[in-house]
């Protein structure tokens, strides 16, 4: 085991290293704003499998996933173990927490693989197999920025780009502690760049991962699976929903569509999730995110709704405990607090007045600041950052 004395060593929104007891500390958060059971024991829960278990809405709905509804199953997520120049991931921190937090009693088993091969979905089919026989439930939560196709090696790299012409607009930036309002352009994407978009963020996976299932038998009835999307504010459109992010998650629909096709005579369902917004280590990289989250943020104070508030809803809505709320397109919907009429035209109103020297009346930056730092383990209530950490902590072993 090793003490060191860390420091975040961060470059704008990215962190060099991440402290452990600051993401056990964050999952700690979120376990508490999770129900507990409403009837603890008794039978065993049903059968998940969560891929991208350790970030985002992945870690908060596994979370969700074994505190509330007592499942079990398997979480993937690819993350990076300590070296001699830097700690573990904090996806490494946050899966070994959420495993203590589970208890020893949890037959939940957590791989530490990369999704997208083909291997990954081998080692984690033979478990299902092999520990349940069929799985209830499939969330899909990768935000990854490449991908290589097992079928041809080829390696596919996302650019986060607008699609016709180009994006100009304001973004949020930090010089030093000070907030900034700053200028941005960006020239739209070229068919080659906006196919490998969705290559990597698009459906492709998903499906495959369906496909194993299915082929293996293990599908049960009443199966469900969901795949977790965005949509956000007409502000944010231009670089997000028509840009290339935009492109992969229409072929995730258009996926969804084709597997509800497949799942049908099988007793399965499935569906797109449309979350709400969040910091995430993925929007931190969407240029004008930061500026519209913090934005909203400061529209909405208590009323902008965690991840893990979101995650309780969307599994209250697999299980039956609440039904489906579906838009026209068939997608659960569970960023309706975002997108409300008057929300929205808060924002708007902020947006337009948002300058250098107005952020402090009009954007919550010090509670976004906050939120980036919280994604490696920092600025968390409660951590001794003066202390030296131990920063060697295993990961979960095989249940």
């Amino acid at each position: 085991m090793t003490l060191r004395q860390i420091k975040p060593g961060n470059r704008g929104f990215l962190y060099v290293n991440s402290h452990p007891g600051g993401c056990a500390a964050v999952v700690d958060d979120l376990w508490q704003q999770t129900p507990a059971p409403s009837s603890p024991g008794g039978a065993e829960g049903p059968v998940a499998l969560i891929i991208g278990s350790s970030a985002g809405y992945g870690l908060a709905a596994t979370v969700a996933a074994l505190r509330t509804h007592g499942m079990r199953g398997v979480g993937i997520a690819f993350e990076a173990p300590e070296t001699e120049r830097r700690t573990a991931s904090a996806g490494w921190y946050r899966t070994a927490r959420t495993a203590e937090l589970a208890g020893p009693d949890a037959d939940f088993t957590f791989l530490n693989a990369d999704a997208f091969a083909t291997a990954a979905k081998e080692q984690a089919l033979d478990h299902l197999a092999a520990r349940y026989g069929r799985v209830d439930y499939l969330v899909y939560s990768v935000a990854a920025p490449r991908r290589t196709d097992p079928a041809t090696g080829e390696v596919h790299h996302s650019a986060i780009k607008p699609l016709g012409s180009a994006y100009r607009a304001k973004t949020l930036q930090f010089d030093g502690d000070t907030p900034v309002v700053g200028a941005l352009e960006l020239d739209p994407a070229d068919d080659a760049e906006r196919e490998a978009t969705v290559r990597v963020m698009g459906g492709d996976d998903w499906k495959l991962w369906i496909d194993a299932l299915a082929d293996r038998g293990l599908i049960h009835s009443g199966f469900h699976t969901v795949a977790l999307s965005y949509v956000g504010s007409d502000l944010t459109a231009p670089i997000y929903r028509a840009g290339t992010i935009g492109a992969a998650k229409q072929h995730l629909e258009e996926t969804a569509r084709h597997l509800q096709q497949r799942l049908t005579p099988l007793g399965g369902q499935a569906y797109t999730v449309v979350a709400g917004a969040a910091v995430t280590q993925a929007s931190t990289a969407i240029p004008s995110i930061a500026l519209y989250t913090s934005l909203l943020r400061a529209a909405l104070g208590d009323d902008f709704r965690s991840t893990a508030q979101q995650a309780t809803t969307l599994w209250q809505q697999l299980t039956g405990a609440a039904p489906l709320q579906l838009d026209e397109e068939q997608r659960i919907r569970l960023d309706g607090w975002e997108l409300d009429a008057k929300v929205q035209a808060d924002v708007h109103a902020r947006w337009a007045a948002a300058t250098t020297g107005t952020l402090p009346e009009l954007a919550d930056t010090d509670w976004f600041r906050t939120q980036v730092g919280r994604l490696y383990g920092w600025h968390v209530p409660g951590t001794d950052y003066d202390a030296p950490a131990q920063t060697t902590v295993p990961w979960p072993a095989m249940r």
